[in-house]
């Protein structure tokens, strides 16, 4: 069985662009030259050549290898998966440049001081496109309060492509934004309704498998949490 795309630890620009354009499994990237997969991915020569060195490994020595990282390519690897800005300056600067891909982070704070709205912006930061420095991925967003309001979606969402509008320099940027639109950014971002603990733990058992079949979520933002703090 050839190993999926979204298995490799390759950067997540990368893998949205490979699966993008149709390289779904390590037997269709392997042949190629650098130079064509460079070509046919929008990739750079050098991320072609990493990702082929990567999938032409075999397992025995992709295992090795994961075994003997050093620190440093730890976090270069770290650095490499890329952060969701928040557009809150003080925050990014904070937090090394947004949210951190990858990882589990958690949004904490009296009711009422903006953590679902910095959950809908992440969902639609997460889908800014990558030459405006996004992931140009999609978002998960589990809402156990029933506080998730799609006009706010829409404002937030209205908000990212005008700003990505005045900030367009070039050609590449332009293109993008054909694709980035209110109804895309609706339709990439996906809503799970929980009204109970039992619901939540099914959804929770369950995004694995929703997250294989759909690659290019690049972030799950969880509501306000059901399991209150209980006071004694």
């Amino acid at each position: 069985m050839q190993r999926d795309v979204a298995s490799f630890a390759f950067a997540p620009a990368v893998k949205v662009r490979l699966i993008s354009a149709g390289f779904l499994t390590a037997k269709d990237i392997r042949d190629l030259r650098p130079t064509e997969l460079s070509k046919e991915a929008g990739i750079s020569q050098q991320e072609a050549l990493e990702v082929l060195q990567e999938v032409r490994r075999g397992p025995a020595e992709q295992g090795a290898a994961e075994s003997r990282l050093t620190a440093l390519e730890l976090l270069e690897r770290e650095q490499a998966l890329g952060t969701v800005i928040t557009f809150c300056s003080a925050l990014d600067q904070a937090l090394g440049g947004g949210i951190p891909v990858g990882k589990t982070t958690e949004i904490c704070g009296a009711p009422g001081v903006g953590k679902t709205q910095l959950c809908i912006q992440l969902a639609v930061d997460a889908q800014i496109p990558g030459c405006f420095g996004g992931l140009g991925g999609q978002a998960v967003y589990i809402d156990t309060e029933g506080s998730f309001l799609v006009e706010r979606v829409v404002d937030v969402a209205t908000a990212a492509v005008q700003h990505c509008t005045l900030i367009t320099k070039d050609t590449e940027q332009r293109e993008a934004l054909q694709s980035f639109t209110v109804e895309t950014v609706l339709s990439q971002l996906f809503l799970f309704r929980c009204h109970d603990y039992v619901e939540l733990l099914a959804q929770t058992h369950l995004l694995p498998d929703f997250l294989s079949q759909h690659p290019k979520v690049g972030l799950c933002a969880p509501g306000a949490t059901l399991c209150r703090k209980r006071s004694l």
